[in-house]
């Protein structure tokens, strides 16, 4: 590796552990075993016993409450104090992690997971802390519940990113190249300005702000910004509504998730989130009103955006033509009355494939355009767009566009591959338009950024990254925006210069899971063709019981 990348490789490393400090350990709780909490937001009354920071929490679907009080230290300078919580999972799947809500004087505030350890608290403040954890369906967890106080300091916080982001960049170019000198050369300035010899000294903070001065002014200031492709990112976490959990759980994934989401928002005022399947809003507005109305105002202030068209996100293998007009109709239907807006996006980033009949229900359904990602994971070719009309059956046409987020890929990997559970790394940036293939259609294409499926969403990493990447030398121009603003800018060049795809769009992937799909759908068909006999069947029934006229529901 390169002497420059290293000396600056080692600075970081420094600051890393500096940015972060410990201001107390929390080790006085009480905890409660209990069951699942429903729309109930207050912990048990009975049932308490004190912890011991040694024991360990667990089992199989299995639900705990911790709490205690605490007075939060006064305030100190350049400094924001943050409850940290850590279980001993830190680097498991996201899916099976053990999560929590974190309730602070009785409100509920924020999601914690193995991505989002950190909770924003108010210096001076006192606080009834409780936390309601959750260990995994699929496997026996033992967790630790390791409580603590924790600093951030700005400064330090703010140069790692500051060198950090843009010596991630540099690893994605090639060695040599204009770019690549350009970032390091400014990158060793700046560290060599750094004073570590007493760090948290006068002296230490000093040269600190000196370093930051010199790249705000003169890399990302002058160097950075021109002309370049631009990657639209929107916050995004995908949650299965039913898989390896039950849908009580799902509730509560959706509490976690979007209470995270919402509190970022608060830190970073360009965080734009994108979440679709209105179930989940109804589970919110069932279990957490409070929380639905903070969602409502963030939806009218255009930070939050309601977008998929369906109620949830569904299979289109083996579903039928009815059930489609019903996830449509009741899907915008409910965005329509519970947030204003009228949606025209099909998002289904996690469906194995694509049924023909769908451009023309939803054209009649009023959504006009179609999102997904998992095409991506056919384990035999490559589909040849990315950005195309996709025709249906009956000649109907709609605008669909692939996600093509992935990192650059390693020698001798393919490029096949692309996910909807991004980072917002330089190599996730530089890979997703690199991975596009239409370009010479459009310069602009989508990351959807955020751990899923109890992940949490984005987390404050992602942000951070985000926030220097805007105009970042040798990388796509990244932009903070919704997916319906980057679909109006794909068409904006005019639907006519873009390939079209017939017919079915399918994936081979995990055969197993649709074999019997030409049985259901055969079975789906018979149904829709005696479905005009059964409905009048109920009507003649209805009538009946009822003594109505037959004529007046249009039945002869």
């Amino acid at each position: 590796m390169d002497y420059q990348q290293d000396k600056i490789r080692v600075i970081c490393d420094q600051l890393d552990l500096l940015r972060h400090t410990t201001a107390a350990v929390l080790d006085d709780f009480a905890y409660c075993p209990a069951g699942y909490k429903g729309a109930c937001n207050t912990a048990p009354e009975t049932g308490w016993q004190p912890w011991d920071p040694n024991m360990t929490f667990g089992g199989h679907d299995a639900h705990y409450w911790f709490r205690t009080h605490f007075t939060a230290p006064a305030a100190q300078p350049g400094k924001e104090l943050f409850f940290h919580l850590s279980t001993g999972y830190e680097g498991d799947w996201d899916s099976v992690n053990p999560q929590g809500i974190v309730y602070l004087n009785g409100e509920l505030t924020q999601g914690v997971d193995i991505n989002h350890r950190l909770v924003k608290l108010e210096h001076g403040k006192e606080y009834d802390l409780q936390v309601y954890m959750y260990t995994s369906l699929l496997r026996p967890i033992r967790a630790k519940f390791d409580a603590a106080l924790q600093w951030i300091d700005e400064e330090a916080e703010g140069l790692y990113y500051d060198l950090r982001v843009p010596l991630d960049a540099s690893a994605c170019m090639e060695p040599g190249c204009a770019e690549y000198w350009q970032i390091l050369r400014h990158l060793s300035t700046a560290v060599d300005m750094v004073d570590l010899r007493s760090p948290g000294s006068a002296a230490f903070y000093e040269s600190v702000r000196a370093a930051r001065k010199y790249l705000k002014e003169e890399f990302y200031g002058k160097v950075c910004g021109g002309l370049a492709p631009t990657v639209y990112t929107v916050g995004h976490t995908h949650i299965d509504v039913a898989w390896l959990w039950t849908l009580a759980q799902t509730e509560e994934k959706a509490q976690r998730s979007f209470s995270t989401v919402l509190r970022l928002m608060e830190q970073f005022p360009e965080y734009i989130f994108m979440s679709s399947q209105p179930q989940l809003y109804l589970y919110i507005k069932e279990n957490a009103p409070e929380l639905y109305a903070q969602i409502q105002e963030r939806v009218r202030q255009g930070r939050w955006e309601v977008e998929g068209a369906m109620w949830l996100e569904a299979d289109c293998n083996l579903t039928s033509g009815e059930s489609f007009v019903r996830q449509i109709l009741h899907g915008k239907q409910f965005m329509k009355q519970e947030f204003g807006v009228d949606s025209h996006i099909l998002w289904l980033p996690d469906v194995f494939g694509y049924s023909a009949a769908l451009p023309q229900i939803l054209r009649k359904s009023g959504v006009d355009r179609f999102f997904t990602t998992k095409i991506g994971w056919n384990e035999t070719n490559k589909m040849p767009y990315d950005a195309f009309m996709w025709e249906g059956i009956d000649g109907t046409e709609i605008f669909t566009h692939f996600g093509t987020a992935r990192n650059l890929p390693k020698p001798g990997e393919s490029d096949k591959t692309t996910t909807y559970v991004c980072s917002t790394e330089p190599t996730m940036v530089k890979g997703t338009w690199e991975r596009f293939q239409q370009k010479e259609y459009s310069d602009k294409t989508l990351i959807t950024f955020g751990f899923g499926d109890g992940g949490g969403g984005p987390g404050m990493e992602h942000l951070e990254r985000l926030e220097r990447e805007h105009s970042l030398k040798g990388l796509p121009k990244v932009h903070q925006g919704k997916s319906a603003e980057l679909f109006e800018r794909l068409l904006v060049v005019g639907v006519a210069l873009i390939e079209k795809y017939h017919l079915d769009i399918g994936i081979v992937y995990e055969r197993r899971r649709v074999l019997g799909r030409s049985v259901v759908r055969h079975g789906n068909g018979y149904i829709v063709a005696h479905e005009y006999s059964v409905e009048a069947r109920n009507v003649f029934v209805i009538c009946f019981c009822y003594k109505c006229d037959v004529h007046s529901f249009g039945i002869e």
